[in-house]
């Protein structure tokens, strides 16, 4: 009966050993499949690992804590078995007995060893694969960390490279708005230059006095001999006359001025003042011009008459001026030499003479010229000749004058400067 007990005890002990042994091989099996898994997952699943990690190893301790109770149990079991074989083998040696007993129970105690040895390995492998999770999760970061960083310096060369396209945009439409503000610019100047020219047009005549007031102010302050007259609007003649003068000599010569102060240029300014100078007797004639003619860009001579403008003027008056004053003391000098034959050969061969006979010819080709194109105009042209005759018939009895007062009434050119009759 003893016997068929024990049996039966140590049956049942060794049948829930197995079902533990077996349990604890299929938990670690089970474990081993989940983390091999987890592994294979780590990093697509990191978080739902690291879960499962943490709940194995509270299953861990929750095993070796029930492994601790049920060796406990066995323990109690197998103290109370041992106790109970201990009395009923009391007939048979204890020492035995006892060395049976503990060598079954050390057995026992030691494939349970095995088993808590497995589970501390197999808690080690859960925390190799924790640090390993760890590793790679740290791996992940860096990764991370350095997509980052270089997405980071990627975008900044794209952003340096939008930048300068844009820069180069706004500098393209910095340019177009500020050839617009050039133009508008160009525009306003030329409406400005176009109202000043409106305006300076309105007061071309105050201009024009203004200059010749300044021409005259200017002769007055250089010139403190000379004698500067001022000649009255409306009258016929120059703008200004000056008669030069020095310390030793008086009336050296005479230089005629003429004042324009228009934007273009006329030829009749010329002929005007040469006529101007007839009736002056001057030896020189200056026209002071805010234009020159078509050919000249500077000062100098056109057709016997000084063109400057009114800079040019202050420097050339002074040259002027001295080249009258040397004529007149070398004309001096030939006087107290010459009879009236030398006088009279200066005369013809002189400046004055040849003025003479330009207006002349002048005025004969002009009154020929409008004679051929204006046959039909028959009262104007008859106003014109009779301007023009009357300006010949004055050169013609000033020159006649002149050689009769030479000649004491010995010559005379009068008719020598008629014009030919004709009935057409």
């Amino acid at each position: 009966m003893e016997s068929a007990i024990k049996l039966n005890i140590e049956s049942d002990f060794n049948q829930k050993l197995s079902e533990e042994r077996a349990k604890f091989q299929l938990e670690a099996e089970s474990l081993k499949q989940e983390e091999s898994k987890k592994l294979a997952q780590i990093l697509n699943e990191k978080e739902y690992q690291i879960k499962e990690l943490n709940k194995s190893k509270e299953k861990i301790s929750l095993l070796e804590k029930q492994k601790n109770d049920e060796l406990l149990k066995v323990q109690a079991e197998f103290e109370k078995i041992l106790s109970e074989k201990l009395r009923i083998e009391k007939l048979k040696t204890q020492e035995e007995t006892k060395q049976k007993i503990i060598q079954e129970t050390q057995e026992q105690f030691d494939d349970l060893q095995k088993e808590l040895t497995q589970k501390s390995q197999q808690v080690q492998e859960l925390h190799k694969s924790k640090i390993e999770i760890e590793r790679l999760k740290r791996e992940k970061e860096e990764m991370e960390s350095a997509i980052m960083a270089k997405a980071e310096v990627t975008l900044n060369e794209q952003l340096k490279i939008e930048k300068a396209k844009i820069k180069k945009i706004v500098e393209e439409q910095n340019e177009l708005k500020l050839k617009e503000k050039e133009k508008q610019l160009d525009d306003q100047k030329r409406l400005i230059e176009e109202m000043k020219r409106k305006a300076e047009q309105g007061s071309m005549q105050l201009q024009g006095e203004i200059q010749e007031l300044a021409i005259e102010e200017w002769l007055s302050s250089q010139f403190r001999f000379d004698t500067i007259t001022e000649v009255k609007k409306g009258a016929f003649g120059a703008d200004c006359i000056q008669s030069v003068h020095t310390r030793e000599a008086q009336n050296c010569g005479i230089i005629c001025y003429e004042s324009k102060n228009t934007k273009t240029w006329s030829g009749d300014w010329i002929s005007k003042l040469k006529e101007n100078m007839l009736r002056v007797k001057a030896d020189i004639g200056v026209i002071v011009s805010a234009v020159y003619p078509k050919d000249m860009d500077r000062m100098g001579f056109v057709d016997g008459i000084w063109v400057c403008n009114l800079e040019e003027f202050k420097g050339s008056v002074s040259l002027l001026r001295e080249s009258v004053i040397r004529t007149h003391k070398l004309t001096a000098k030939e006087e107290n030499k010459a009879d009236k034959s030398v006088l009279l050969y200066n005369y013809l061969s002189g400046n004055e003479f040849g003025m003479q006979m330009k207006s002349i010819v002048m005025n004969a080709s002009q009154l020929k010229i409008d004679l051929d194109k204006e046959k039909k105009a028959f009262i104007k042209i008859w106003k014109q000749r009779e301007k023009m005759i009357e300006g010949m018939i004055n050169s013609i009895g000033a020159i006649e004058g002149d050689l009769v007062g030479i000649s004491g009434n010995k010559l005379s050119l009068s008719h020598a400067f008629e014009l030919p009759y004709s009935e057409e």
